[in-house]
């Protein structure tokens, strides 16, 4: 029996005061995040500042924008902010783990000590179980130990057994796919890449990672639900480039953050959880299990298909754009010959920005008139081409119905040119779009 006290002091000292965020210059990433109720739980790094949209949402409710809609929901920052702030809000979130780690957060506002009584039977038990040996695919061998990851299936197994769909069951879940890099001794960045050859000099006891995520779960619970908030947002598994659950005209307000065209694979950003959970058992996997769904934002959703390129640009959503996107395509084709690893950029690109021509064109016809929306994008520049991805967004916007558009900079990218693969400098931002 282990015996698991619930500390009297915070760890994390979280007060309602610490809710007050100071303006920062960072509102396009998700760094301050970090500290904040709720949306600390899982370090999701493709997202913005809560601080930004609780502040966009405020104004816009005063002008009686009330329904809000992220297309691309992520870790459900957006969703959570309309809440706190008293709105309705939808989001859509094509990536499977990373819409339920989202639908899970929403449910903050359950009661607390049924999760913590959930969560101790979880550790007592996965503290006196046996785990069977079996053979972990090769990932979760480099990245852990045999007795930390001995500790994990113990808690993961338990865990399975215990399940009973109920909020306490998902928020257990939550905890312990949010530790699982915690507790890896190797390299295991947030972002997609894990490095076997790269030693933590601090590793946490699976155990004791799993009670301190709890306890900082359940404070975090207990603070939000002493504010006021409205009500729980609607979160759907789907694509953005349809919304079919979403009612036509019912979005005032549209807060987001699609895939940028970098060739940053999100599919990727989650296969540590996704094979631990016995999801995928190899990279490859990936492909039917995420990026089937997803954007096509990298070349590795594209591999199969560069012959389509051309049939890619003459979609009709693209005729804005088209004689820009196949000058960038043409050269991206031509410059790949010179690089080894011959990368399908420019079937990517033009992959993109069809998909992107649908998003617009779907929101044209679930969002209201007037509605306002702003999406946080970062132009690109693959083998060095540029890719003014701010424009061509707004000018496909203003086809699929929209009325303007215009490109706030928030912060410039690539201008630190060490190990870098070119020299153009980049910007990130947001792209207003009235309607």
């Amino acid at each position: 029996m282990v015996l698991w006290i619930m500390p009297q002091l915070s760890l994390f000292e979280t007060t309602i005061e610490s809710l007050k965020i100071p303006v920062a210059d960072n509102s396009s990433t998700f760094q301050e995040n970090l500290a904040l109720p709720v949306h600390r739980w899982f370090r999701y790094s493709a997202g913005f500042s809560a601080r930004w949209v609780r502040e966009l949402i405020s104004a816009q409710l005063s002008k009686g924008a009330s329904r809000i809609l992220d297309p691309f929901a992520g870790s459900a920052t957006v969703l959570l902010e309309a809440q706190f702030a008293g709105a309705c809000s939808i989001g859509i979130e094509a990536h499977p783990l990373v819409a339920r780690i989202a639908r899970t957060k929403l449910l903050w506002d359950s009661k607390d000590s049924d999760f913590k009584l959930f969560a101790e039977r979880v550790l007592d038990r996965a503290s006196n179980c046996s785990v069977a040996e079996r053979c972990e695919p090769p990932l979760l061998q480099k990245c852990y130990p045999a007795e930390i990851l001995i500790r994990l299936r113990a808690l993961h197994e338990t865990l399975v057994n215990l399940s009973d769909g109920s909020a306490s069951s998902e928020l257990s879940w939550l905890a312990l796919i949010s530790i699982l890099r915690q507790c890896s001794p190797v390299g295991t960045a947030q972002w997609q890449y894990v490095l076997p050859s790269k030693k933590k000099a601090k590793v946490l006891d699976p155990f004791r990672a799993f009670h301190l995520k709890v306890c900082q779960m359940t404070e975090d619970m207990r603070v939000r639900q002493s504010l006021p908030s409205g009500p729980r947002p609607i979160i759907y598994q789907e694509d953005a480039r349809q919304c079919p659950s979403v009612a036509s005209g019912w979005a005032q307000l549209v807060i987001t953050s699609p895939p940028y065209a970098n060739n940053y694979d999100y599919a990727d950003s989650t296969r540590l959880e996704m094979t631990f959970l016995g999801e995928i058992r190899s990279w490859g996997d990936l492909q039917d299990a995420v990026r089937k769904h997803l954007i096509r934002s990298c070349s590795q959703h594209v591999s199969r298909i560069s012959s389509q390129t051309t049939e890619l640009i003459s979609d009709s959503l693209l005729a804005p754009i088209r004689n820009e996107l196949t000058i960038a395509c043409s050269k991206l084709e031509e410059e790949r010959e010179h690089h080894g690893g011959k990368k399908t950029y420019h079937t990517m690109v033009a992959a993109y920005f069809k998909d992107m021509a649908r998003v617009f064109d779907t929101l044209r016809r679930i969002t209201a008139a007037g509605a306002l929306a702003c999406f946080v994008i970062g132009d690109s520049a693959p083998y060095g081409v540029h890719i003014p991805v701010d424009r061509w967004l707004g000018e496909l916007a203003i086809s699929s119905g929209f009325r303007s558009y215009r490109f706030e900079k928030t912060r410039e990218r690539n201008i630190k040119w060490k190990n870098r693969k070119h020299r153009v400098p980049l910007h990130e931002g947001r792209l207003w779009i009235e309607g």
